[in-house]
C-alpha cells in the first residue's frame, strides 16, 4: 500500500468522509525543498466529513495532522488540507 492509499485509509477510519481525495503532487515539487525522487513528499487532501462539524478550520486540520502523524514521521514533507464540515 502506497503513502497515498494509507493516507486514505488512515482518514476513513478516523472521520468517515462522505467526500475524500488524496493526491499525491510530488511531482510538482521536484528540485523544491523537501522533495525526494521517487518519494511521495507532497500530498493534497480534500475531504468532506461531518464528524469535523463545530470545530474551527485551525482544529480540524490539528485533527487530521494528528490522524497523520505518522506521514511527517515517515518523511512526509508537506500536506494540503481542504476540508469542509458541513
Amino acid at each position: 500500500m502506497n503513502i497515498c492509499e494509507r493516507i486514505k485509509t488512515q482518514l476513513q477510519q478516523n472521520f468517515q468522509p462522505e467526500i475524500l481525495e488524496v493526491i499525491d503532487e510530488s511531482h510538482l515539487h521536484a528540485g523544491h525543498a523537501g522533495a525526494r525522487e521517487g518519494e511521495i513528499t507532497h500530498v493534497r487532501v480534500m475531504m468532506h466529513a461531518t464528524q469535523l462539524t463545530g470545530l474551527r478550520r485551525v482544529q480540524q486540520h490539528q485533527a487530521v495532522n494528528a490522524a497523520l502523524k505518522w506521514y511527517f514521521d515517515e518523511g512526509g514533507h508537506a500536506l494540503a488540507l481542504e476540508i469542509s464540515a458541513t
